[in-house]
């Protein structure tokens, strides 16, 4: 019974390793600047944190919006449909370059509100030009979005963690030499880690383009567009899944904005403490993020070929993969959790011993609770990823709706701002949202293939 879905595992994680290793490097590339801009220390760290929430609402809905484009491909792929496949990238391209213009100026707008915050004054102010540069590098962000979900639609995984790993290298270096000023260059602490971001993610944009116009399976797809030359059925088409799919994931990634909202109104070490906690937890979920990827594309390989009993153990065993993991991850972060944070912070440096020290002790504990919630965070982004494949979108929004806000938030915010669990209880909430989210999307799962299979 058991080796029906073990069976898959092979392939699973064939098709989602390149997926991971391209996301997991971005984290990577996110823990090395929180690294070394925690060597300046915690009011950069916190500042980092603060701006980057604004991008993380922003990147949701960008990337959100740019998973349409891999069902649909994937079907294209398996019925062999080469102008539905064309159709679908060309318009999605266009879609998601309009989105990152659209919310570069929506963030340029948004910066003011800091201020209004209750956010410490000398957070904010460091914030404010790192935030600039980095939302101009939204735009490159959600153009390679297009061109990896495009590309993961095809089964061509490996591809974006190329150019993922390619722009990595030069974050990381960038970084070095502009946040410090080494071999010469102008030191410009919090504002060169932006320089570097920008570089890179135009860098990567650039890299999968010319990969993908070397390659004969996905050569025909990305010459001789005329990108404005828009198909307004296909538009509409990637509007009604991208739409609700961009949702999906602002809900999520828009409660642990909250949670960093909610963290700098604590002060500025629980506000560093929690950009810790989670910059570690999103190494964790960049891996079912694959996992994700996966059930996406052969799900919806499998509905193009209407084979819904197979359909349905192929997403149950990436269910199953993810839920291993995800336990060895949840065992990594209680048996390390007082060791963790002291990578991000000079635990010698005797003049901001008693922040370090604070915040070291408030990461820990975040990481106990975050190990508890790798479990329900790696099955309802896989669950997402299956529905997402069969285009199933509007009913999980809604889903994802009320585990974040109407069950997930107010327990983080009654618990953090009005209890004595403070950090913890902010945390608490996020672990709450996200065993809603998987019970829920696993009972829609379960219902629709069902139904699908009694149809067949």
């Amino acid at each position: 019974m058991l080796q029906q879905y073990t069976k898959e595992f092979q392939y699973n994680l064939k098709l989602a390793a390149p997926v991971m290793m391209g996301m997991i490097g971005h984290t990577l590339v996110a823990l090395v600047d929180n690294i070394m801009v925690g060597q300046l220390g915690t009011a950069e760290l916190a500042a980092v944190s603060l701006g980057n929430s604004f991008m993380f609402i922003a990147m949701s809905l960008g990337i959100g919006f740019s998973t349409a484009i891999t069902p649909l491909v994937a079907e294209a792929d398996a019925e062999h449909n080469f102008k539905n496949g064309k159709s679908v990238f060309k318009n999605g391209l266009f879609l998601c370059t309009a989105l990152g213009v659209v919310l570069f100026l929506a963030i340029l707008l948004a910066k003011p509100l800091m201020y209004l915050m209750k956010q410490p004054v000398e957070v904010v102010e460091l914030a404010i030009p790192y935030l600039d540069l980095v939302a101009f590098s939204l735009i490159p962000l959600i153009c390679f979005q297009a061109l990896k979900q495009f590309s993961d639609g095809l089964s061509m995984t490996r591809y974006p963690m190329y150019a993922t790993l390619i722009a990595n290298v030069v974050n990381v270096i960038l970084n070095y030499l502009l946040i410090f000023g080494k071999f010469g260059f102008p030191e410009m602490g919090i504002v060169g880690a932006a320089v570097g971001t920008l570089v890179s993610r135009l860098t990567m944009v650039i890299f999968l383009w010319f990969l993908l116009k070397g390659k004969e399976k996905s050569k025909k797809y990305v010459t001789q567009i005329k990108i404005f030359v828009i198909e307004s059925k296909m538009v509409k088409k990637i509007i009604a899944l991208g739409f609700p799919s961009a949702l999906q994931m602002f809900f999520e990634v828009a409660i642990f904005t909250a949670a960093i909202w909610l963290s700098g109104i604590l002060g500025k070490n629980p506000q560093a403490a929690n950009q810790i906690a989670l910059n570690l937890s999103s190494m964790t979920f960049m891996v079912a993020m694959g996992l994700s990827v996966a059930a996406m594309v052969r799900v919806g390989n499998q509905k193009g070929l209407q084979k819904f009993t197979d359909l349905r153990r192929i997403a149950i065993s990436i269910f199953l993969l993810s839920f291993l993991i995800a336990i060895v991850f949840a065992l990594v972060f209680i048996v390390c959790n007082q060791l963790l944070p002291k990578i991000y912070l000079d635990v010698d440096d005797a003049d901001n011993l008693i922040d370090n020290t604070e915040v070291i002790s408030i990461a820990a504990k975040l990481l106990i609770i975050a190990a508890l919630f790798q479990i329900s965070d790696a099955i309802q982004v896989t669950v997402l990823g299956a529905l997402r494949g069969l285009q199933d979108v509007k009913i999980p929004t809604f889903i994802t709706f009320v585990a974040y806000w109407v069950v997930g938030f107010p327990i983080s915010y009654y618990l953090g701002l009005y209890t004595a669990y403070e950090s913890s209880g902010i945390w608490i909430g996020l672990l709450a949202g996200l065993t809603t989210s998987a019970l829920l999307l696993y009972f829609r799962f379960n219902k629709l293939t069902k139904d699908l299979i009694k149809k067949d």
